[in-house]
């Protein structure tokens, strides 16, 4: 990359472009990390030019069409681009793209505002309205359940990750979709909303593939449902926690009535509702809300490094303890010794038991497959 871009290069990509790559990439690591990197996270394509014409102010300019196909479900990539190239001392000075970008978003697969991706094991869910805060919205929260649903039909999945695009992770519901509605509109509009986000919710605590959260900035309302589907959660050293709810003469959604007082107790819980208090992240540490806290700069280094272990875990064993552990609050003691009796029973004939139990005699470390 060094040796093709100047140092003082600029780019500027045709706004419109999905997943934010549109606009303007000042200096070569910038277009490593927001054009062309990015194009290359989330599509396999390729530019193949068909003419190119010496302009008369010293231009080069490039005409031919993207083809590949995008990586969130495959579609096929097909698009008309032009390139405006200015070249200094051997290297790209300057580029300007022109691109059909209806195209690229047919590519880019159903998700908008959120991301998804998944590499060897790992499903990685990323909050995509960085300039809204992450605020959910019916697309938001038609997306989440989307990319739920197709973790939970993806048997190769065995662990998630959730962390965010932006300064946070999510600041809850989108108050401007509320101001905006009108009254008569808001109730049906927002039981759209939050039945898609439920269902989302539902879906990630009922896999057997472990859940990391990675927290950095503002996490509060209902965006906290993401916090409760999660196993672990990984938070910055100056990450805050608020409901809000009674701020806006509203309830509450995300599982927050139910998760809250079941992590925190209740008498905090009943605090965190009535009195409106945000916690910092040492307090939702120590109120048992969050896992572990890490500096800012190292919060998705540390949540990918144990999504990475959990990877390589007995995976329909830890979906089986994920689900005793969340139902024995409900449960009398009997039948929680009934189900775990039954559980282990079960997952004594899987192959990553017979594993776990070979690798302890032998006296090395199992492999599991997940299986």
């Amino acid at each position: 990359m060094d040796a093709l871009l100047h140092p003082e290069f600029t780019s500027r990509t045709a706004e419109g472009m999905p997943f934010g790559i549109g606009g303007d990439h000042d200096g070569p690591a910038a277009m490593r990390r927001n054009g062309w990197g990015a194009i290359a996270r989330h599509f396999e394509a390729r530019a193949e030019p068909e003419r190119y014409l010496d302009l008369a102010d010293g231009r080069l300019l490039v005409t031919g069409r993207y083809r590949g196909h995008g990586k969130q479900g495959g579609a096929a990539l097909d698009a008309a681009f032009a390139h405006l190239i200015a070249i200094e001392q051997g290297r790209i000075k300057s580029l300007e793209q022109f691109t059909d970008t209806a195209r690229w978003h047919d590519a880019a697969g159903p998700l908008r505002a959120v991301l998804l991706d998944f590499e060897d094991g790992l499903a990685t869910l990323r909050l995509n309205r960085p300039d809204k805060g992450n605020a959910i919205d019916e697309n938001m929260a038609a997306d989440l359940v989307e990319a739920a649903t197709q973790i939970a039909e993806r048997p190769d999945v065995r662990a998630v990750l959730i962390s965010s695009n932006g300064p946070n992770f999510t600041v809850g519901g989108d108050l401007g979709l509320f101001a905006g509605t009108a009254r008569e509109q808001l109730p049906n509009r927002l039981r759209r909303m939050v039945d898609s986000y439920h269902l989302a919710i539902e879906r990630l605590t009922g896999i057997d593939a472990p859940v990391v959260a990675a927290v950095r900035g503002g996490a509060g309302g209902g965006g906290m449902g993401l916090l409760y589907a999660a196993d672990i959660v990984v938070a910055a050293d100056n990450a805050r926690f608020a409901l809000g709810y009674g701020a806006l003469g509203l309830t509450a959604d995300g599982g927050n009535t139910w998760f809250l007082p079941r992590m925190v107790g209740m008498r905090r819980a009943q605090e965190l509702f009535l009195l409106n208090r945000r916690l910092t992240a040492q307090e939702a540490l120590d109120f048992g809300l969050v896992s572990r806290l890490t500096p800012d700069d190292a919060v998705e280094t540390e949540a990918a490094a144990l999504a990475a272990i959990l990877v390589t875990g007995p995976t329909r064993a830890f979906g089986a303890v994920r689900r005793m552990l969340r139902q024995s609050f409900e449960t009398g003691l009997s039948d929680q010794l009934e189900t775990e009796k039954d559980s282990i029973v079960a997952a004594s004939s899987t192959n990553d038991a017979q594993e776990g139990i070979a690798a302890f005699v032998a006296k090395r470390r199992p492999q599991f497959r997940g299986d």
